[in-house]
């Protein structure tokens, strides 16, 4: 009795953590947009031959005091860092990454819990970790040392290199959050599996 009553517990906690986790991702979709608008300006610029887009006096970060068709071919990598980063953790807590799906379909929900679980703590959470330890290192060296473009292109690559320490915690985030979620849901019976198997997409959205 006492693991079912502390079973919606966890079921709240994991699901509130995964949320979290996941809000960068949902709200990182106007990027797609941004990166359309960006890789038809390179298209654009490289039609009409130019170098230099647009000069200012004051320099910004990232962009430093000029914007090259350099900088603009470099922005395209930036901006897609940026949406896989983001956007995994939002895919991993909507159900939505791959699975060999021959296989999943065919198990019972508790089952896939099950496999989640396992798959979350010797998988998903150490090599995430392992990542945010040695990305966070990755990034500072690049502030540091102020590593930049050699091409007269973008300034300030720790930005981009940050987005890896980034991600890597909405990743753990969310692993964390769905471990804790799917040990509620094993303590709270089926029937709580079955709703939830149902529901966690539109919860989500």
């Amino acid at each position: 009795m006492a693991n079912r009553s502390l079973g919606p517990g966890l079921v709240r906690f994991g699901a509130a953590l995964m949320k979290f986790s996941a809000a960068p991702g949902w709200a990182s979709s106007i990027l797609v947009l941004v990166l359309v608008i960006v890789v038809s300006l390179g298209v654009l610029g490289a039609w009409f031959g130019y170098s230099t887009v647009a000069t200012w006096d004051t320099s910004v970060p990232l962009f430093g005091d000029r914007l090259t068709m350099t900088g603009i071919g470099e922005l395209q990598w930036h901006i897609f860092a940026l949406l896989i980063m983001l956007s995994a953790a939002y895919a991993t807590t909507a159900d939505r990454h791959v699975r060999v799906d021959v296989f999943s379909s065919s198990f019972s929900p508790r089952t896939r819990i099950i496999i989640d679980m396992v798959g979350d703590i010797v998988l998903l959470v150490p090599f995430f970790a392992l990542l945010f330890w040695f990305s966070w290192s990755f990034a500072a060296n690049a502030y540091q040392f102020g590593e930049q473009s050699n091409s007269g292109g973008l300034i300030d690559r720790y930005l981009v290199k940050a987005v890896l320490p980034i991600g890597s915690l909405l990743m753990l985030g969310a692993g964390i959050g769905r471990i804790v979620r799917n040990a509620g849901l094993l303590l709270s019976g089926p029937d709580a599996i079955a709703t939830v198997a149902t529901s966690t997409h539109q919860e989500l959205t």
